[in-house]
């Protein structure tokens, strides 16, 4: 793939650096990982992103920007008399995008899914919630299928207030809360019962939105051990019961005061929960990086692209005393993502070396991913690894596959679709990252999982047994079994990601390299709420491909 001329006079100081960085870490025992293009064009743009099931990832953009590049098949067109770009509108805004056959297909949205948010059901289904426009109270339901027949249905009214930037996240019951959104300082559930028919205030959104700038919304939410929603706006962040609707613990704010949440887009990760039999207790940590300046979003709309941060927040949340402990990133960034990768570590990616989340407004791409390695010591946590070609700006996404690569998609800094423009055009294209541990060096290491294929009677605390073969001799406590669950991803911030390591291993040798592991589920829906999960063995950090299981 070549990199036009205009595109690569921008990009040429910061390749350069890049270069640098990246000679440095080739001799590690990571080898920066390798990139491939997958499509150079899918039609639309990869806003939000949702792995599924079945293998294949649901894409979606907004409706509202004229036709994109992938028209609908068999002659349908949207009719939407409220639309503002076009009435008639028979291209696509969102695609399947399969796997394993690296083909896609268009799908069939009704109203417009621009900054809206999902999770997936316990039986699979993703639920994506709100927009703009006519789809700022919808409710859309994709069912995963084997054929190329499942398309999106669409509930009107299906939420009660209106959700733009808001965040979904799965509950233990079954049920999904959406957080916030643009003048939304409140939460809902779906789907609707007698008792949570209406909206339930969340003072802490008002308290943490700076009016204009705002930088409450895609709030980081996650689900702590004890069934409690951990909630981040700005520089601050709570502990909500749900339940009771009323904020249990109030954590520090991050030290420096600068925000980091939408549009100074950071992002955050729940670290690798580890669910040791032998513990009583399981310790939630969260890690919090990057993002941008106060002010930088005013900076930016005047043209003054100031340096995103550098930093990164890690606290314990389940401690009686919490405190920030704060690191120092290799590389500045602003809307990048972090993906959790099967053996534990975290990947960040994608994202802008200044400015702020919104049209136009970031500037010096940050090509490289950079590797952090949450139980390495203080000062060693972070490896820098090669880049790609390709800026993902605003409106990137990245989602972890099962074979252990990343998906890597969008970048549309435009109101429209702008494929000329001298700073960063639209972008249609999908790329892999894989990380180093997919090198073929790591073959002898990489445990092949052949029985089960897959998992569908998974319940909680019961011992199962995994049998894989690995070539290379097995050392004691050199094996560990880990559940990811699939993220909603969009906005530099994955919704619902989970990483569960299923400790208390017991490893068997079985003669002709293969080897039989037991290993204890999940003790509570607290720890990981019933639904889809990829399960990976991982060997001396090297993970198998992934199989799915359903835990019920």
């Amino acid at each position: 793939m070549s990199i036009p001329t205009f595109v690569f006079s921008i990009l040429l100081p910061h390749l350069l650096f890049v270069s640098q960085q990246c000679h440095l870490v080739l001799a590690s025992e990571y080898h920066g990982g390798r990139w491939k293009l997958l499509q150079t064009s899918i039609g639309i743009s990869a806003m939000h992103m949702q792995l599924l099931w079945n293998d294949r990832v649901v894409v979606f953009d907004r409706t509202d920007f004229g036709n994109s590049n992938l028209s609908l098949p068999n002659g349908r067109c949207r009719n939407d008399p409220t639309e503002a770009a076009l009435k008639r509108d028979c291209s696509a805004h969102s695609v399947e995008y399969d796997v394993p056959s690296n083909k896609f297909r268009a799908l069939m949205v009704q109203t417009d899914v621009w900054c809206s948010s999902g999770a997936i059901t316990p039986d699979g289904n993703l639920v994506q919630a709100g927009g703009f426009n006519d789809g700022e109270r919808r409710v859309r339901v994709f069912s995963p299928c084997r054929s190329r027949a499942c398309d999106w249905q669409e509930i009107p009214n299906g939420l009660t207030a209106r959700r733009w930037y808001a965040t979904s996240h799965i509950l233990p019951d079954g049920r999904q809360i959406i957080v916030g959104g643009r003048k939304q300082f409140n939460y809902e559930f779906i789907p609707k019962s007698i008792a949570a028919a209406n909206t339930f205030n969340l003072p802490f959104l008002l308290e943490t939105n700076d009016f204009g700038a705002e930088n409450n919304l895609y709030p980081f939410v996650f689900l702590n051990v004890d069934g409690n929603l951990f909630i981040f706006a700005n520089n601050r962040a709570i502990l909500l019961d749900y339940v009771k609707y009323k904020v249990v613990k109030t954590y520090p704010t991050i030290p420096g005061g600068d925000p980091r949440s939408y549009p100074s887009t950071g992002s955050a990760v729940l670290l690798p929960l580890k669910n040791l039999k032998r513990a009583a207790a399981i310790q939630a940590e969260v890690l919090i990086c990057g993002g941008a300046p106060k002010g930088s979003f005013f900076q930016a709309s005047r043209g003054n692209f100031i340096t995103a941060l550098n930093t990164c927040a890690r606290m314990v949340i389940t401690d009686p005393n919490p405190q920030w402990v704060m690191e120092t990133m290799p590389l500045a960034r602003v809307m990048g993502d972090m993906i959790l990768l099967p053996n534990g570590d975290v990947l960040l990616i994608n994202g802008a070396g200044s400015g702020s989340a919104g049209w136009e407004m970031g500037r010096n791409p940050v090509l490289s991913p950079v590797l952090y390695r949450p139980d390495n010591k203080i000062g060693s946590r972070f490896k820098t690894q090669k880049p790609t070609i390709i800026p993902r700006m605003y409106h990137s996404s990245a989602v972890l596959l099962r074979d252990g690569r990343v998906l890597v998609g969008g970048s549309n800094p435009h109101a429209f679709y702008n494929f000329t423009t001298a700073f960063f055009p639209t972008e249609l294209s999908l790329e892999a990252f894989s990380p180093a541990y997919l090198n073929a060096n790591f073959d002898s290491l990489r445990p092949r999982i052949v029985d089960p294929k897959s998992m569908s009677g998974f319940t909680y605390r019961k011992r199962i047994t995994i049998q894989v073969v690995i070539t290379a001799e097995v050392s004691e406590n050199s094996v560990s079994v880990t559940m990811v669950a699939p993220a909603f991803n969009t906005h530099s911030f994955s919704m619902n990601q989970r990483l569960i390591v299923l400790s208390d291993d017991k490893v068997k040798a079985l003669g002709n390299s293969a080897y039989s592991i037991e290993v204890t589920s999940p003790r509570s829906r607290n720890l990981a709420p019933a639904g889809f999960y990829l399960l990976f063995v991982v060997h001396q950090d090297i993970p198998s491909q992934g199989i799915w299981v359903k835990l019920q």
